[in-house]
């Protein structure tokens, strides 16, 4: 009985796993968070390609000591999250730090975006590095959910 309860769960939670992959050519931004003043509920109402109903790729930008990143990877890998060379920390000019970008797949909404920028901005902080805001791509609208 048990084990068909199991099942049936891990079948629940796998048909609302996120369709779409970060490495999708379709995939364009739709919203751009890089004012740390604004709230997310804001950008995300300013953002009229949004998709709410629809899985985005959420990225950080970030800038971490070249020391720090592996042990940032660890951190975030464990929730999910995948850590990538680039971003907006690259302009920053900052030779002690490396540009990445903590990215990851699922639904957005203000109180969740609000959360993972706490969450960016409190490692940042721990690590000695920077926080240069978020973004979140989707598939453009004619491409299929």
């Amino acid at each position: 009985m048990r084990a068909r309860w199991s099942a049936r769960l891990a079948a629940r939670r796998a048909r609302r796993k996120p369709v779409i992959s970060a490495d999708d050519p379709e995939l364009r931004v739709v919203v751009i968070a890089y004012d740390e003043t604004e709230a997310a509920s804001a950008a995300l109402a300013r953002a009229d390609e949004w998709q709410p109903d629809r899985p985005a790729v959420l990225r950080h930008h970030l800038a971490l000591p070249d020391h720090s990143v592996e042990a940032a990877r660890g951190l975030l890998a464990a929730d999910g999250w995948e850590l990538r060379p680039g971003g907006r920390g690259a302009s920053g000019g900052d030779a002690e730090l490396t540009a990445v970008i903590a990215l990851r797949v699922q639904q957005l909404d203000a109180l969740h975006c609000s959360q993972e920028s706490s969450r960016m901005a409190g490692l940042a902080q721990r690590h000695g590095g920077q926080v240069y805001g978020w973004d979140a791509l989707q598939p453009g609208p004619g491409a299929p959910s």
